[in-house]
């Protein structure tokens, strides 16, 4: 399977990533696997490296359940709770677009991709078009931007107060971005800043169907 590139005309590229990333929006994008999942309905997924115990619990009950969702989950997976998540996800039905912070030419996959490529329920696409080969504190920003441009909805897990992630969330509120938080007093911050709460008990419908 060979990596394609497609600029962001192409009929299959949500009109959401050039209305939000606005001048910062990448001409083009790699991609590598099914493009069509491009079309279906994305949630954009993110934590901060630290994460309270509370929410790491409640995180692994969220990724059971949207393993049998209608969603398209979409991250970069880069945390060490992302990469949690993207090992759950991968082993279910449901299809996941991974957004590395890096060119994605020449780079080897993971044996656990392999399966998911070859069934079509894996996208992995970058707005790195010419690299770098490796991703820095810069490329990690602005493809949890990307991310979060592409999807139709965005969770934040947790964002550490005063972090690089609370701020992305502040700017996604203001863009009119729908954003959601766990239910948790870890997530006061991003409550009070005006995410939705995500509420997990038993029978508790998910907000995205």
């Amino acid at each position: 399977m060979d990596t394609v590139r497609i600029g962001l005309e192409d009929p299959r590229c949500p009109p959401s990533i050039g209305a939000r990333l606005g001048h910062d929006a990448p001409a083009s994008l790699d991609a590598l696997g099914n493009l069509d999942l491009l079309r279906r309905r994305k949630l954009a997924v993110l934590c901060s490296v630290k994460c309270p115990g509370g929410i790491i619990l409640q995180s692994y009950d969220l990724m059971q359940r949207l393993r049998q969702s209608d969603l398209a989950v979409v991250g970069g997976f880069q945390s060490p709770m992302e990469r949690e998540w993207l090992a759950v996800l991968l082993r279910g039905p449901e299809p996941v677009l991974l957004c590395p912070a890096r060119g994605i030419g020449g780079m080897r996959l993971p044996a656990g991709y392999r399966r998911p490529l070859g069934e079509g329920r894996l996208l992995i696409l970058s707005c790195f078009p010419d690299g770098p080969d490796r991703p820095t504190v810069e490329t990690a920003l602005a493809r949890n931007r990307f991310v979060a441009a592409l999807a139709d909805d965005v969770l934040v897990a947790h964002a550490s107060p005063g972090g690089k992630t609370e701020q992305l969330c502040r700017e996604l509120l203001e863009l009119g971005v729908p954003l959601y938080t766990l239910e948790d007093p870890a997530n006061e911050n991003l409550l009070r800043m005006g995410a939705r709460p995500v509420r997990l008990g038993q029978g508790v419908p998910l907000p995205w169907g």
